[in-house]
């Protein structure tokens, strides 16, 4: 019996704890493991399906984000499977073993609603490509896709002079957090580049941000730098192209809209099973993941049409299993 992926898909949004081969062949007629197995890696499912689906659904704005993060698919205790390399996970703040994945997210604040529109596996081993120039590829695939956005957000680790130039010519505006030690020069006189943690701040500096230029980047090219106070321990800085920006609390309120992507991330790992295939071949973990992305666009569809969260939906599968058990239940109590 050959497996399809309307039945892998079906199958990862509806099992609540397993997402093996083995599982779907033990609850599917006439389906083996074997079966399963051959559809992950012969079939070929590719990020852009991602935009096909979405493409019916996603309601554009001209003031829309693009937003761009990166995530670990947790595979600490795989030995074998491919796509596995040790990386640098920010949530951990140490090195994990997993497959890296970037995604990009698009907003839309007049109804404050978000899709996954493109994602890309970090897999330098196979392709040479860094995270940065997946980021590129993605804008470029927005842009060919003639995607209306006004706003770029990103990590610090994007945060990358050749980003800033693209950026800036294709006249996009950028909110993204810097680290302490880039070089800055905020002041009209020339004298040379210091680090972020080592510029003076007045007290008008703090409330309204300071102009600033960077360093490698053209002279007549100016910036905002903000300094905001996280804790007593942790001061964050967030740069944007925006020069007319006048506020610290707004941009690091445009800045904050960033973590939508850690939404999906967190969604996706607890509602799809996007961590948990355990197939060793990278094209059948490929396939694996396009599947779960386009499996989270099922249930936030429906999470929009209800206005329920995607958790909800979830459990509520849960729900519809008890009161069927209540009412003719398989295994009798008295």
């Amino acid at each position: 019996m050959k497996v399809t992926i309307n039945l892998y898909g079906q199958f990862l949004l509806s099992s609540q704890i397993n997402y093996t081969c083995t599982y779907l062949a033990d609850h599917f007629a006439g389906l083996s493991h074997d079966n399963v197995q051959y559809f992950l890696k012969s079939s070929h499912f590719a990020p852009r399906m991602v935009w096909q689906r979405v493409k019916h659904e996603i309601k554009l704005s001209p003031n829309g984000y693009l937003i761009f993060d990166d995530t670990i698919i947790n595979k600490e205790y795989s030995q074998q499977i491919s796509l596995v390399r040790r990386q640098y996970s920010g949530n951990v703040h140490g090195i994990v073993k997993g497959i890296g994945l970037v995604n990009c997210v698009y907003y839309n604040p007049d109804l404050d609603r978000f899709w996954v529109i493109d994602y890309r596996i970090f897999a330098p081993e196979t392709d040479g490509k860094t995270k940065l120039n997946h980021v590129q590829d993605m804008l470029n695939s927005v842009k060919g896709r003639q995607i209306s956005y006004k706003f770029v957000l990103m990590d610090c680790w994007y945060a990358t002079t050749e980003l800033f130039k693209y950026l800036i010519k294709e006249t996009k505006t950028f909110y993204c957090p810097v680290k302490s030690n880039r070089k800055i020069d905020d002041t009209k006189e020339k004298e040379p580049y210091k680090q972020v943690q080592e510029a003076f701040w007045s007290d008008a500096d703090v409330v309204h941000g300071k102009t600033i230029k960077l360093f490698k980047m053209p002279l007549d090219t100016y910036f905002k730098l903000f300094r905001v106070l996280v804790s007593t321990t942790r001061t964050d800085y967030i740069i944007t192209n925006d020069t007319d920006q006048p506020d610290t609390d707004a941009a690091e309120t445009k800045s904050s809209i960033r973590w939508k992507v850690e939404q999906l991330h967190r969604e996706e790992k607890q509602i799809t099973g996007i961590e948990n295939c355990q197939c060793r071949l990278a094209r059948s973990q490929r396939n694996h993941i396009a599947i779960a992305n386009l499996v989270w666009l099922s249930f936030k569809k429906v999470a929009y049409k209800t206005l329920k969260t995607v958790f909800q939906l979830k459990k509520q599968l849960l729900d519809e299993y008890l009161m069927l058990q209540l009412k003719c239940p398989t295994v009798v109590f008295a």
